[in-house]
């Protein structure tokens, strides 16, 4: 049958294991619905909420039309999320886009998104957000000019290691790290939105007159909006990333989505307007930071406050992604498609610990060689390629497949709409604007196959590996673990 059985990867050589002649390890169920809400709108809610609206004014060219592609960001956001929910019902695994990919397409283009995810897109992501959070953390120190490259670099590289250590000791640790900075940036916003709503019982609305004027039609320049927003975003699909972890996935899953993308929408759709109500179009789009802008404008003496909610909320985000992110590497090579060493857990932590480390690592050179910023800049690009491959296997499933169990339904018109979405923004910015990025992104997509094939396929693991899984798992003390397909 087309969609593949799932068999727990042990390590290849059992009498390594630390867990021999005992019940095999399993990750905690520790994720529920309030956990599930923060994971998603806490990742969510990043920099880009306090940085993109400039951006998206910018390429569209007026008021409203910026606040369209704001609720309708939101809206595919929902869409993405809701088909995500019914994946995630059918196939009740960690591990998103690559375990959907990997039971209803197979192992070759599983393989594929797993090795861009792990080498490039998490690692990339995780470390512009520290950047970002970096930034704010270090700019009261250096008032009235740019903060030095070495220092902003030191505290990102310091946010990693933290959200290392925090993420190894304890997945309810974490959790609660998520929970109370989700409630912190929550509260920063209202105070954004209720002073917005204050100016705007004051007669501020000059900002809304002529609302459309000067609006931007260009198939490119859409697209490019599109991809700032969602940039802001990005994050709906994580539940999705720890379905094992979460108490009882067929009811929190869903819930947790509805719950968390529309009272993100609002939020946006409200702080955008506040914004607007504070500033004038032209003045929005010559502000560096357009939260701190607000600030200034808005807050007075107590601006600050808006600087040190950026940096919680920035920190918080790049916890979220941290905690996902470890989780594909961790699926990936329980599977057999990363290092086994990759698919261990802490024998008394149940944390996966191996694969959390890794991530770290990457993510740290990346902040060293700080060569990242064309890769971030086409995260979109990527995201949106391996998202609508997955949102066509949900199509194959509904159609193809509709006897499967599964405790929730979406409608077949909204993953057709995604799909739409996805192809659009795949190749909106190749046929308006083709740049040579785009061409390294695809070619760094494909070398996956010179890898695959003898390491996967033929499985020709040289004999050293064995020895340092050994000795890795015994330095680590971590030991081979079982899914929990629930």
């Amino acid at each position: 049958s087309t969609m593949r059985k799932g068999k727990t990867t042990d390590s290849p050589h059992s009498s390594t294991d630390l867990s021999e002649g005992k019940e095999k390890l399993r990750l905690k169920q520790e994720v529920g619905l309030i956990s599930g809400v923060s994971l998603i709108a806490g990742t969510m809610i990043g920099s880009g909420i306090f940085m993109s609206p400039e951006w998206v004014l910018h390429h569209m060219g007026s008021p409203a039309s910026s606040l369209l592609i704001w609720a309708a960001c939101g809206l595919l956001a929902m869409f993405g999320a809701l088909s995500y929910a019914e994946l995630g019902t059918i196939i009740k695994e960690s591990g998103g886009e690559y375990i959907y990919i990997l039971r209803i397409f197979g192992s070759f283009p599983a393989f594929l998104f797993a090795y861009t995810s792990v080498i490039l897109v998490r690692p990339a992501g995780l470390a512009a957000v520290c950047l970002s959070f970096a930034e704010y953390a270090v700019a009261p120190f250096y008032p009235g000019c740019s903060s030095p490259q070495v220092v902003v670099k030191c505290t990102a590289a310091a946010c990693i290691l933290l959200l290392t250590i925090i993420n190894c000791l304890n997945v309810r640790l974490a959790t609660s790290i998520m929970n109370i900075f989700t409630a912190a940036k929550l509260l920063a916003l209202l105070v954004i939105v209720v002073g917005g709503l204050v100016l705007l019982a004051k007669g501020q609305t000059q900002s809304f007159q002529n609302a459309f004027q000067n609006t931007t039609a260009g198939i490119g320049a859409v697209g490019v909006a599109f991809y700032q927003g969602l940039w802001s975003y990005d994050g709906w699909n994580n539940l999705n990333y720890v379905t094992e972890e979460l108490k009882k996935p067929e009811v929190t899953l869903p819930r947790a989505v509805m719950i968390a993308i529309p009272l993100v929408t609002c939020l946006y759709l409200l702080v955008n307007v506040s914004y607007l109500a504070a500033m004038t179009p032209s003045e929005l789009l010559s502000s560096g930071a357009v939260a701190v802008t607000w600030g200034d404008k808005v807050l007075g003496s107590w601006a600050w406050l808006i600087s040190l909610s950026v940096a919680l909320s920035t920190f918080g985000s790049s916890n979220g992604t941290f905690f996902s992110g470890g989780r594909v590497c961790y699926i990936a090579a329980r599977e057999g498609h990363m290092p086994g060493i990759l698919s261990m857990a802490h024998v008394r932590r149940l944390t996966p610990s191996p694969a959390l480390l890794f991530t770290s690592a990457v993510s740290l050179i990346m902040i060293i060689s700080g060569s990242f910023t064309s890769i971030v800049n086409f995260f979109s690009f990527i995201a949106w390629l391996f998202y609508g491959m997955t949102i066509s296997g949900l199509l194959y499933l509904k159609i193809k497949k509709p006897e499967l169990p599964r405790s929730y339904k979406v409608p077949i018109i909204i993953p057709i709409i995604v799909l739409m979405a996805a192809v659009y923004l795949v190749l909106a910015p190749i046929i308006d604007q083709p740049q040579i990025e785009i061409l390294y992104i695809v070619l760094f997509i494909f070398s996956g196959i010179i890898l695959y094939f003898p390491l996967v396929r033929f499985k020709c693991h040289p004999r050293f590996l064995q020895r340092v899984t050994l000795h890795l798992q015994l330095f680590l003390e971590v030991a081979p673990t079982t899914r929990d397909a629930n």
